[in-house]
């Protein structure tokens, strides 16, 4: 009974943990439909994105190196150093710094106004265009990304034994490092939010662009800060999993975790994300555990799915998100 208990605890901690990493992509997706009213689609290319340009800065790659060999006939692949970590990843935030503008500037400023299925279908293509962009510049092989997290065999597995019991926990390395960044991240965006000038910015244009507009907020300042912060997001959450798994073009599928965090706190609540993230990781780990084994296992992909379309029939807002009642 007792090892029962302390493996349920266990695979709890493990839920706590990939939970926080779930929140921290959810936090993207809301941050931009909050400034914007549109769901994007491309926060996971944007992780990827990030993740290839850091490896590729930190390896010294040239950038379309195989277009440049191909077409002058060189054969172009590293300039011959190495850039340290710290400076790799200021780097790559200043280029998800850059990509933000370029976004505002080429695509959503020519969109005020739209319908959200328009801005939706735009980010859409922007995912499809960074993914083919990422291929082109730093080439479509797995990459090693190391930062100085724990990774390899050696760092896999970390014992904390509860001595007076005789018990002990089972947890990756990485993902205590992982859930101590993203918990200190996820608190600074709450805090950003809650209690800057520019989150109170954020959250009056999310109410109504015409009257942010009104008394003088600038909604393209807006929107640039806005997918800066959601670039460095997914710059945070590439390198967590990039670590984790290599950086490769499966790594923009973290984004369909997303999905059903979104819908259980609400597309529009930093703390319905949070919160969300939390319940789907302890959820699909204690049921794993739990029901698992009685169906044949394999119930850790679905089950957040699952949880989400119970959701939209007997909630469709989630837990945090406000309710809209409209009279015609």
């Amino acid at each position: 009974m007792m090892d029962q208990l302390f493996f349920a605890a266990e695979v709890f901690l493990n839920g706590l943990m990939a939970g926080v990493m779930y929140s921290l992509v959810a936090l993207g997706f809301v941050l931009i439909f909050k400034a914007s009213g549109v769901f994007n689609y491309a926060q996971g290319v944007l992780a990827l994105f990030a993740a290839l340009t850091l490896v590729g800065i930190q390896q010294g790659q040239v950038p379309f190196a195989h277009l440049i060999n191909a077409m002058f006939g060189t054969n172009l692949h590293h300039f011959g150093w190495t850039v340290p970590s710290i400076l790799a990843i200021a780097l790559t935030a200043g280029i998800m710094v850059l990509l933000a503008f370029l976004i505002e500037k080429l695509v959503l400023q020519h969109l005020v106004g739209q319908e959200p299925i328009i801005l939706f279908m735009a980010t859409i293509g922007l995912a499809y265009f960074l993914e083919g962009m990422g291929d082109v510049m730093w080439g479509a092989d797995i990459k090693t990304l190391d930062v100085g997290l724990p990774q390899g065999i050696s760092d896999t597995v970390e014992t904390m034994t509860a001595d007076w019991l005789g018990y002990g926990f089972f947890l990756d390395r990485l993902d205590i490092w992982a859930t101590m960044i993203a918990a200190l991240l996820v608190a600074a965006l709450v805090a950003f939010a809650q209690y800057t000038k520019q989150g109170r910015a954020m959250r009056a244009v999310a109410d109504d662009h015409q009257a942010a507009l009104s008394v003088g907020i600038s909604l393209r300042f807006i929107w640039v800060m806005v997918w800066s912060i959601a670039g460095f997001v997914a710059l945070v959450a590439g390198i967590m999993w990039g670590t984790k798994s290599g950086v490769q073009f499966s790594l923009s599928l973290i984004a369909l975790k997303a999905l059903p965090v979104l819908m259980l706190g609400g597309f529009t609540s930093i703390p319905g994300a949070i919160v969300g993230g939390l319940i789907i990781g302890v959820g699909e780990k204690l049921f794993e555990f739990w029901i698992g084994p009685l169906v044949g296992g394999a119930t850790e992909n679905w089950f957040a799915y699952v949880l989400a379309l119970v959701f939209l029939v007997f909630r469709p807002q989630g837990l945090f998100g406000e309710r809209i009642i409209e009279r015609v």
